[in-house]
């Protein structure tokens, strides 16, 4: 029992700690899971959450780090019994409060008083001692005051009404005083000279974006979805890949045929279809595995699978497989082996169009380097409106003359506590009222402001926002995602609003880009049988989205209670919210892309995956603490005079690009 409990938390934890806990840490876990008769699940799902909430720096996996979440389960399990134990309401602020302190201020009208003190009466109806309210001085509901010397400096900045109430331990950071501001995290290829900003920014844009994909398309109708249509879009999805399979597989193995998994027979066969589980309730895992065929290959029906006989085997619902196996009984599809899956080409470009690239870089010899910001959102933390590291990226990128900035959503965070609540102060802005203000002029006003004053410092910086959905301004619901409207929300020219996903190419650079957390949803899904072949986490995360040439190949996606918490009270995360029928939207084009960036609430990472340069910038504000952000320095492609005899040349992103993961 003891050695399953240490690889259920070692399984879970291996975001965190790659190569095992240490044996300090594991026996830490293991009292907190004795103390409050938790699972080891349940468990991972506390330390995620206080994760978000204390930020980078304090939650490195050590054993002080542990014992301080040891002590934050206490008191949030403290804090629950309490408010469960006695009866609360709601005073005239909307503040809650325990009945015993409402028949002392009924009204909330000491409030002011004597701040920092609760009234508090003693059975008997009479006020109680001094020492008694020195005893007992936690209130039941605290409010969050900011005072003016921790206020953040900024242009813009937005109190904090009273009453609104982040979470009971919330502690503020000042961003001003936010702990190793621009520490590099961690750094791909760090023999890549960093060149030096130029003196006056370039006359004319470096980079020219094309859009690889009809963005149009995304501007379908949301919440309009049909079975029959959804049910026809997963089932090609099945047959696709078998076309795929059977091109790559059939020639090599003459004496195997691909066929349906749910036939009874005695021969080995090559069976195609998506993992799924046995129920709609509970977790994936080995013993509920089914593959789903589709009706026309195996009428759409589900074969439970028996791999007892595999050494090694990773699955996630939703993943499309090729298994060689047999079913000799009807009842089950017993499987041998897991067939590779081919993988797209790399991009390519011929010498040509590099050389009219490098030309446009500037000319010299050798071309400089292009100079790109990649961030993603929330950008202000849970505290406040004043949007302090968005405006820090800005004038980073600024300050190098930068080429790109791709910053993608959410900008106005649905599960931002002030925004949810719709409870906080506007600042005066001239020819706005406030009775009569929305979303886009607070987006104006927030976001493109701190963006109109970066393009009129770098005229020639090109800008990409993706949106998510979780962006309060995007009325598209659902995923795939429509682009922001531009001319409604006052961005600049230099502004490119592109759909979530998209694919872009960057002069000859082919990015994929998707603000949807997928890298943590397949964490929480997959199931792993044995030792698994790709030893790192993050790097077998990512190849699952390579292989299944999908930004989110995960079905059905993770329910939104299992997602991580947001910092607005009784708040459920926005979740997938995926429209099957235009799923395919989601899907690669031709090529693997030379950058993949997909943000995550897991450890920002940078990492080369199948020649597929794969970037989490992680988020660039956390709940309570400043986030990362990724700079990424590109160099040019060069070319050999046997290189210029070909047709086409790789791009090989991954060797020329370096990349620093950076605290803002």
């Amino acid at each position: 029992m003891t050695d399953n409990i240490a690889h259920e938390l070692n399984e879970h934890f291996a975001s965190s700690a790659p190569d095992g806990l240490p044996k300090d840490v594991l026996a830490e876990l293991r009292s907190i899971l004795r103390l409050h008769a938790i699972s080891p699940q349940e468990l991972f799902f506390k330390w995620e959450s206080y994760s978000l909430k204390m930020g980078p720096d304090e939650t490195t996996l050590n054993l002080d780090t542990i014992r301080a979440f040891k002590r934050d389960v206490q008191e949030t399990l403290e804090r629950e019994s309490r408010s469960k134990n006695h009866p609360r309401s709601i005073d005239r602020k909307g503040n809650t409060v325990s009945m015993a302190m409402a028949t002392a201020d009924v009204f909330g009208m000491f409030d002011e008083l004597t701040p920092g003190t609760p009234h508090v009466r003693a059975a008997n109806g009479t006020a109680s001692s001094a020492k008694r309210k020195s005893t007992f001085d936690t209130p039941t509901a605290p409010k969050i005051v900011r005072a003016e010397k921790d206020r953040s400096p900024g242009d813009f900045d937005t109190p904090l009404k009273a009453g609104n109430r982040v979470t009971d331990a919330f502690q503020l950071i000042p961003f001003s005083q936010r702990p190793n501001p621009g520490q590099v995290v961690e750094t791909l290829n760090a023999h890549l000279v960093v060149a030096d900003p130029p003196v006056a920014p370039y006359s004319e844009p470096r980079i020219r974006p094309t859009a690889n994909v009809e963005l149009k398309k995304f501007g379908y109708k949301p919440m309009a979805m049909q079975l029959a249509e959804a049910s026809e879009v997963l089932d090609d999805r099945i047959d696709e890949f078998t076309a795929i399979f059977q091109t790559q597989y059939e020639t090599d193995m003459t004496d195997v045929t691909v066929s349906s998994a749910a036939m009874q027979s005695t021969s080995e066969i090559i069976a195609v279809g998506r993992i799924v589980p046995d129920s709609l309730e509970g977790k994936l895992n080995t013993a509920s595995l089914m593959l789903e065929t589709s009706r026309r290959t195996g009428a759409g029906l589900r074969v439970p699978l028996k791999i007892d006989s595999l050494q090694s085997a990773q699955f996630f619902p939703g993943q499309i497989v090729a298994l060689r196996g047999i079913n000799a009984s009807g009842e089950y599809f017993s499987v041998k082996e897991i067939l590779p899956v081919p993988l797209l080409p790399p991009a390519a470009s011929s010498p040509e169009s590099l050389d009219t690239t490098n030309e446009r870089l500037g000319g010299s010899d050798p071309p400089q380097p292009l100079d790109i910001f990649i961030a993603c959102g929330p950008y202000t933390a849970d505290s406040n409106l004043d949007f302090e590291p968005l405006k820090e990226i800005c004038q980073k990128a600024a300050d190098r003359s930068a080429d790109g900035l791709l910053l993608m959503g959410p900008f106005l965070d649905l599960e931002h506590p002030l925004l949810a609540s719709g409870d906080f102060d506007l600042p005066e802005i001239n020819g706005v009222d406030p009775d009569t203000a929305n979303l886009a002029t607070i987006f104006r006003h927030y976001i493109a402001a701190p963006l109109q004053r970066l393009c009129a410092a770098v005229p020639n910086v090109t800008i990409i926002l993706v949106p998510s959905v979780r962006d309060a301004v995007s009325k598209h619901v659902s995923w795939p995602q429509e682009q922001l409207p531009k001319k409604e929300l006052g961005l600049p020219r230099q502004v490119r609003v592109v759909s979530n996903p998209v694919a872009l190419s960057l002069n000859e650079t082919v990015v994929g880009m998707c603000s949807h957390d997928v890298l943590y949803e397949l964490r929480r899904e997959e199931v792993i049988a044995g030792r698994p072949t790709e030893g790192n986490l993050l790097t077998r995360l990512s190849k699952y989205i390579i292989e299944q040439r999908h930004f989110s190949p995960i079905f059905p996606p993770s329910a939104r209670e299992h997602l991580p918490k947001p910092g607005a009270e009784g708040l459920q995360p926005t979740g997938a919210m995926l429209d099957l029928s235009y799923l395919k939207l989601g899907e690669w084009w031709k090529v693997r892309p030379d950058v993949l960036i997909t943000p995550s609430f897991l450890p920002p990472f940078v990492k080369v995956v199948e020649s597929v340069l794969v970037i989490n910038p992680g988020m660039l504000s956390k709940q309570r603490a400043a986030g990362t952000y990724a700079h990424m320095v590109l160099h040019p492609r060069t070319m050999t005079d046997e290189e210029r005899e070909e047709k086409q040349l790789i791009h090989k992103v991954f060797e020329r690009a370096r990349v620093d993961i950076t605290r803002i």
